[in-house]
């Protein structure tokens, strides 16, 4: 019985570190209708659509690019050189 009760604790501790983990590339979602922080790792490959869309520059918002990704909306630094190219060939909505 302590054995499956010692798996048990290890699952959920992978678990809840990967998820951990995984957080950092998306660090912020919409807060509202702006984004407040922006996700420091490069997102392209998780990019889905052709579409996205600027963050209003108004305290408590930053400035950013909104990506719609497979885990959901996640915002970007726009003066990332990876950024520009991605957007040069989307569309603004």
């Amino acid at each position: 019985m302590s054995t499956r009760i010692l798996s048990i604790t290890l699952l959920l501790l992978v678990c809840s570190l990967s998820f951990a983990v995984g957080s950092r590339r998306f660090p912020t979602r919409w807060v509202g209708p702006c984004c407040v922080k922006l996700s420091t790792g490069i997102i392209s490959d998780d990019v889905t659509g052709d579409t996205y869309h600027e963050s209003p520059h108004k305290r408590p918002c930053v400035d950013a690019i909104i990506f719609t990704t497979q885990r959901g909306d996640a915002c970007v630094d726009p003066n990332l050189e990876w950024v520009k190219e991605l957007t040069a060939n989307m569309t603004k909505v």
